[in-house]
């Protein structure tokens, strides 16, 4: 049996558009890749016969998740991590007035979206939910879009042969494998290293320290940027339900509060998030939180924190860490609310001369990495598609990773590390995927701030204890991959049950 690597920091934060990961970002990348087989195989662009099927989960909430723009940007050769966000609002109407798909290597193709690109919820391939076939009377190609922005393409006939999609040249062997949490806490009692560094210890020898600086330092400061572009975006998010965005008008009543003194006696709307409130932070980390994912839902640029849909825990819990937390260079006791420059005014960037941007810096470094260590495991070992264990693979593993970032940066050891990441994932157990009208707004949006609240409860739980508990961090994930696989399909990012059955849409 091969050896199933751990996965790379570089596999499992990428900067992609929302609002899904499964649902956008993978149908995307499937579709560039048969653009570059069709331009590969020198077709001509007369008489194609182009169609695009949206199979299973894709099907039933692909309209939701602009799953027909995504595989349009794909086949017309754009990259989720650096498509123009003008390009991805105006593409539909363009090529339905047109009747043209122009491919790359190709040339411009006969395409009616009406027509040509259908939604077939009630057909489910066996190997995964998110199945799309594209097909011309030249190349036909089956898809599987298995989460996180990550894609298997079908070999020949055969369902259960697939071979995954590389985004880049293979890469080294880790020095230090580990397949499960024990193991990985084994190596890090062998070597005498802390998560973090053990992963980038095999990060340098995969990747080398340059590249992996330089892509930690992306995934950082995409997060912040996606964090306040929420907060000057205002208006109702796309798709019907008439979600009005938050974040601005939370983001100026929060500074505004953070420099008043209360009125004593006078209730707590009037001393909530003022500087005496014990609580205060608590609302600046569902800010943080709202803002990312927000900006997802809008199709806006987002990092897969393991996934679109959970995209703004991590950076939710970031930003606790980077405002509060002297072991990110805070000075004690302070925080610094939004300002004229943003609500992060500050961008990390190799060769930091200010120690505490320094601290900042390997902080959040060290947050990624621990996070990595948990998202692989639990990719590896269950499933991070909302489409095939529910909202728990999602936003619990989203809150999982978040936990054992801040516990790491926190000075935790790898014990405390491990069971940070447990606790929050056993008390995500058993969340459906239940997206209503089949956007990823209700109720995704808030759902990203309450786990980041969860997570930094998990972290701090964690680090007063000594890292013994009952529960491994194994058993969580274990838990939550049959807990998927008993999980009625309606539950699983299909808009059939729950939520989406249950609260009216207009």
């Amino acid at each position: 049996m091969a050896v199933v690597e751990p996965l790379s920091v570089t596999e499992l934060f990428k900067v992609g558009i929302g609002p899904s990961s499964s649902h956008t970002v993978g149908p995307m990348r499937a579709a560039a890749h048969f653009a570059s087989l069709l331009a590969g195989e020198g077709v001509q662009p007369g008489g194609l016969d182009l169609t695009v099927r949206l199979l299973g989960s894709l099907g039933a909430t692909g309209r939701g998740h602009a799953t027909d723009r995504a595989v349009l940007l794909g086949l017309s050769g754009h990259d989720p991590e650096t498509v123009g966000i003008e390009v991805v609002e105006t593409i539909m109407a363009e090529i339905a007035g047109t009747g043209r798909l122009l491919i790359p290597g190709v040339g411009p193709v006969p395409f009616d979206p009406a027509r040509d690109l259908r939604f077939e919820p009630a057909t489910r391939l066996p190997h995964h939910a998110n199945a799309l076939v594209i097909a011309t009377s030249a190349v036909t190609r089956t898809y599987y879009s298995v989460g996180g922005g990550f894609v298997e393409m079908q070999v020949g006939d055969a369902p259960d042969v697939v071979v995954p999609l590389e985004t880049g040249p293979p890469l080294a062997s880790s020095l230090h494998p580990y397949t499960t949490a024990a193991e990985l806490v084994g190596a890090c009692d062998a070597t005498g290293l802390g998560v973090a560094d053990l992963v980038r210890v095999n990060e340098h020898h995969r990747l080398g320290p340059e590249r992996l600086e330089e892509h930690l330092d992306l995934v950082a400061n995409t997060m912040l940027d996606c964090v306040d572009a929420g907060l000057v975006a205002e208006g109702e998010l796309p798709g019907g339900l008439r979600v009005r965005r938050r974040a601005k008008e939370l983001a100026r009543r929060l500074g505004q509060r953070a420099r008043q003194e209360p009125t004593e006696g006078a209730g707590v709307k009037h001393w909530a998030a003022t500087p005496v409130d014990p609580m205060r932070a608590m609302d600046w980390v569902n800010l943080y939180s709202l803002a990312v994912n927000e900006e997802n839902a809008a199709g806006h640029r987002v990092v897969t924190a393991p996934t679109n849909g959970a995209a703004g825990v991590i950076p939710g819990v970031i930003g606790f860490l980077v405002s509060y937390c002297p072991e990110a260079g805070v000075p004690f006791g302070s925080f610094t609310p939004v300002n004229e420059e943003g609500l992060t005014p500050f961008r990390f960037t190799p060769g930091e001369v200010e120690p505490a941007a320094r601290q900042r810096r390997r902080a959040v470094h060290d947050f990624l990495l621990a996070a990595t260590a948990v998202g692989s495991l639990i990719k590896n070992n269950a499933s991070i598609a909302g489409a095939e264990v529910g909202c728990q693979g999602e936003v619990g593993s989203a809150a999982a990773m978040a936990a054992a970032g801040l516990a790491q940066a926190l000075g935790g050891s790898p014990r405390q590390v491990e069971n940070a990441a447990e606790i929050a994932m056993e008390h995500s157990l058993g969340l459906t995927c239940d997206p209503v009208g089949g956007l990823v707004q209700v109720p995704c949006i808030e759902r990203n701030a309450m786990a980041a609240i969860k997570a930094i409860n998990a972290a701090r739980m964690a680090m007063w204890g000594d890292g013994e508990h009952r529960v491994s961090l194994d058993a969580a994930i274990e838990t939550m991959r049959q807990t998927g696989a008993d999980m009625l399909s309606k539950y699983k990012e299909t808009s059939s049950g729950g939520l989406a059955v249950n609260v009216v849409e207009c």
